[in-house]
């Protein structure tokens, strides 16, 4: 359990991103490896529609893919992080200050895993409750289909369903789509990697 004058360190996952040629799904991962994928499809076919997206929010990322593959990927590789503090474990986190009061502290103490795996499910928890969260996804699965389906047949009736929450007939409209199109919808639905 960490002291209570120690702060816990969490860091943010890093970004996802999905890469599109027309309706094949060709890569999906970080920034970098997103880029070096769409640069890759482009020196195949310099004709192909390729469209990378933010899996978090659906929307288009505009990339600079002049340069070599390799020259790509480093431009949008982040930086290395500074070394970790000593007593740290390499565990990939950043430190940020929360303070509790003192029976706060004692509660997650006596919680099987300790403070750290309470507070990991207590935030986890909540993520899961938010009310908001199912409208997000929707939104962002529309955002997906307008960009990639908006000309497939169906799409009108498929973004009724969407909106009604109607996930079968959802489903059943799709099944005319690209499979990778198809699927990266559910995924965005479903909060989830495709």
């Amino acid at each position: 359990m960490p002291r209570r004058d120690e702060t816990p360190e969490i860091e943010p996952p890093p970004a996802r991103f999905v890469v599109f040629a027309g309706p094949l799904r060709i890569s999906a991962g970080g920034l970098a490896e997103a880029a070096a994928a769409a640069r890759r499809a482009q020196d195949e076919d310099p004709a192909a529609a390729i469209l990378v997206f933010d899996r978090d929010t659906a929307r288009v990322v505009d990339l600079d893919l002049r340069g070599t593959e390799q020259e790509v990927a480093a431009r949008y590789t982040p930086a290395e992080a500074p070394a970790a503090r000593r007593g740290r474990p390499k565990l990939g986190v950043v430190a940020r200050e929360v303070t509790l009061l003192p029976r706060h502290w004692d509660w997650l103490a006596r919680q099987p895993g300790g403070a750290s795996v309470t507070l990991r499910k207590l935030v986890e928890a909540a993520r899961k409750a938010d009310a908001g969260a199912a409208r997000v996804r929707t939104e962002a699965a529309y955002r997906f289909m307008s960009a990639m389906a908006g000309d497939l047949p169906g799409f009108e009736e498929a973004a009724r369903a969407l909106f009604a929450g109607e996930r079968s007939r959802l489903d059943d409209l799709m099944t005319a789509w690209p499979k990778d199109i198809a699927d990266e919808v559910r995924g965005f639905l479903d909060g989830a990697d495709a």
